[in-house]
């Protein structure tokens, strides 16, 4: 049964970019999602096994949104995606649930291995 991946990211060309690393791996893309407060909801109407989440968003960033997934299922699995230079607020992710990190621009295989890490 292959693995859903909810995606979200404020840029659709990041959005894409990850619909087709996902997808060519095999994975179902369960929804997209373009801000923190659109993620939140998408997370519960598709109960994805995995979320990529980007960090700088308007609405609600995605610590924020990180921060409202995990208060309703703790055991989420949440990938954060950051750009260079935002260290601090990849290692905040981290101290609020994300299980780990992938640094834009993404590269096919640096997605893979992170993804296989956090799936265990």
């Amino acid at each position: 049964m292959p693995s859903r991946v909810l995606i979200v990211d404020d840029a659709q060309f990041m959005r894409n970019l990850l619909r087709d690393i996902f997808s060519s791996a095999g994975w179902e893309i369960a929804g997209e999602a373009a801000d923190g407060h659109e993620a939140w909801q998408k997370y519960q109407e598709v109960s994805p096994d995995l979320v990529t989440m980007d960090i700088v968003m308007p609405e609600r960033n995605g610590i924020e949104a990180l921060q409202d997934i995990i208060a309703i299922d703790s055991r989420a699995l949440v990938v954060m995606c950051s750009a260079l230079g935002q260290e601090s607020m990849v290692m905040e992710a981290l101290q609020n649930g994300a299980r780990d990190f992938i640094v834009k621009p993404f590269k096919r295989e640096q997605v893979l291995e992170v993804v296989r890490r956090v799936m265990g």
